[in-house]
């Protein structure tokens, strides 16, 4: 199969679920012989030159998120081109946001195709591996200065690299954690972890959520946030569960089979787990909305940090983060997110790498968050952020990003689309009644059947 054409089909199915070139050095030439006195002249320094210079324009492409977070954008973009005169950015926001379906994915995967990239773009996480696969992005490790690449968390570097290059840089990561109802919880008489290394053992989380189950008048234990419906939410949601419990959804050391893996023992053992919740009443498979948790039908809730100010709004000094339990070998979480990466078209890498500098910043990167309520990817920012330093309310998200053994990006491959889908698949048949390990070989069959199709994805 044309691999364009592949990359193009590829990013297509993702869609539906969701949102530097070497210098040559020119050959060494004799210097002609000076036969006259040299002409002297003053001397001009770098700062002359560029303040005299007209500035060099940079591009950046934008997905459109919400009002506050495009504001933010367009505001960091005039501060940037206020704070210096050798480049000019411009920003062009891309009609359709980052629902999935959207126009955005569409006009980068033609802009590829025409060549007509911008230098800067952003891109949702599980677009990176399709993108740098197919040739749409620059390898950033050499444009990375040490001391902001030495800032940013190692598990969000960790699940922006391709083929052992980093290929993106984000302000902020996702994360998930278990938001529990402290007035719930006390009259159950359990213990609530305050920190990553107190988390709940795997004996003792199933402890708990039968404790919780219809005290306070809740009628589950857990909300699973499944108004969402199968989709994306099934992998980023719930493989931590597989993780810990030592599976996983395809062999990471080849990525040439999923075969024995999302079919495996320890993946069937944890989803057979997964889909006790539902069978012993501690969760519900169909909640009519958003509001399971805060409205006290649940105790519990299985919580990404886009809903922890709609939860502390609502609970106040009830609200409270817990890590996310050990599952058996260790806790996980999925993290990834909106990111920025320099195209293979950028004529202008060095001032795209300058704009990523700027809104890297600390205050930048909280002024974002504090429109879109995400998590921040830096250790400067999370120290001086209220809310997610040490002791804060949601400490717990930067403590678990911060470490490589709980935070575990998707399946590093162009075949992600492909994997994500044939395990919400499965797992929606299996919530639904389906027998779990039928479910997991079609998924394991569907997947090593992609990457037969596609040859395994051979690196160019």
């Amino acid at each position: 199969m044309n691999k364009q054409l592949a990359l193009v089909i590829r990013v297509c199915v993702l869609t539906l679920f969701v949102a530097s070139i070497a210098a040559c050095s020119p050959a060494a030439t004799q210097a002609p012989e000076v036969t006259e006195a040299p002409v002297v002249t003053q001397a001009v320094s770098p700062t002359d030159i560029e303040s005299d210079a007209a500035p060099i324009d940079v591009t950046l492409w934008f997905h459109g998120g919400s009002v506050g977070e495009s504001d933010t954008l367009r505001a960091q973009v005039e501060d940037f081109n206020a704070s210096q005169t050798k480049y000019r950015m411009t920003i062009n926001e891309i009609p359709g946001g980052a629902a999935a379906g959207s126009g955005y994915n569409d006009a980068v995967n033609a802009a590829a195709v025409a060549g007509t990239l911008p230098d800067l773009l952003d891109f949702d996480g599980p677009f990176l591996f399709n993108y740098a696969w197919g040739g749409y992005l620059t390898p950033l490790d050499d444009l990375i200065p040490a001391e902001l690449k030495a800032d940013i968390f190692p598990s969000v570097l960790d699940s922006l690299k391709f083929d052992g290059k980093v290929y993106g840089i984000g302000q902020y990561d996702s994360g998930l954690a278990l938001c529990g109802n402290k007035a719930i919880l006390d009259e159950a008489g359990v213990r609530i972890p305050t920190s990553v290394d107190d988390a709940w053992t795997f004996a003792e989380f199933n402890d708990v959520l039968e404790k919780v189950k219809g005290v306070g008048g809740t009628e589950y234990s857990i909300d699973l946030k499944m108004n969402y419906g199968a989709g994306e939410w099934y992998s980023y949601g719930f493989t931590p569960v597989i993780w810990g419990n030592g599976g996983d959804l395809i062999d990471r050391s080849t990525y040439q089979t999923a075969d024995g893996f999302i079919n495996g023992e320890k993946t069937v053992a944890a989803v057979t787990w997964f889909k006790s919740l539902f069978d012993n009443g501690y969760a519900t498979s169909t909640p009519p909305d958003d509001n399971e948790f805060v409205n006290g039908k649940a105790a519990l809730g299985w919580c990404g940090h886009w809903m922890t100010t709609t939860y502390y709004d609502a609970l106040k000094e009830n609200f409270v983060l817990i890590p996310m339990p050990n599952f058996g070998e260790r806790q996980a979480t999925g993290n990834g997110t909106w990111v920025w990466g320099i195209t293979k078209d950028s004529k202008n890498p060095e001032g795209a790498m300058a704009f990523i500098e700027f809104i890297m910043k600390p205050e930048e990167v909280l002024r974002t968050v504090t429109q879109n309520g995400a998590v921040p990817a830096t250790f400067s920012a999370t120290e001086q952020s209220d809310l997610f330093k040490k002791g804060g309310r949601l400490s717990i998200f930067g403590e678990q990003l911060a470490r490589v053994d709980i935070a575990t990006p998707r399946p590093i491959t162009p075949g992600y689309p492909v994997i994500t889908s044939s395990f919400y698949t499965a797992l929606d048949n299996i919530i639904k009644g389906a027998d779990i390990q039928t479910e997991l070989d079609a998924a394991a069959d569907k997947i090593d059947k992609d990457l037969k199709d596609n040859s395994f994805y051979p690196l160019k």
